[in-house]
């Protein structure tokens, strides 16, 4: 399958280093195809968040974080979670390591009744 890809939006910050900001384009989701987060790890620990806005109105449906290939905990598995219908769903991924391939992606899936946008954001690592 061949994933559409998105990236861990960092906020840019400001001159006077007070407020980091950062204009998102969330990323319409193929069913099909499902998503892979790129560089997984590339953002502070534990500040890694997924966005998700589920347009359907008819029914609820779920989001799969498919289990990783790369740390100890993949053994864990899948992890499938409800989505709200006409709902935006934030999920903190407290424990990315879970999901996380060898070349340090995430591969997330879908419902078929699923219609709507994700985008990842997180605290950048590192100053500057």
């Amino acid at each position: 399958m061949a994933r559409d890809e998105i990236t861990i939006q960092t906020p840019i910050m400001e001159n006077t280093d007070s407020i980091g900001l950062r204009t998102i384009t969330p990323k319409s989701v193929t069913v099909a195809n499902g998503i892979v987060l790129k560089n997984a790890m590339a953002c502070l620990n534990n500040t890694l968040f997924i966005v998700l806005s589920n347009t359907a109105s008819s029914a609820d449906s779920t989001i799969t974080f498919k289990k990783g290939e790369k740390y100890p905990n993949t053994m864990l598995g899948d992890l499938t979670l409800s989505v709200t219908k006409s709902a935006t769903t934030v999920f903190q991924i407290q424990d990315p390591a879970r999901f996380v391939d060898n070349n340090g992606d995430i591969n997330i899936d879908f419902g078929t009744d699923f219609t709507g946008t994700i985008y990842a954001i997180g605290k950048k690592v590192g100053l500057g």
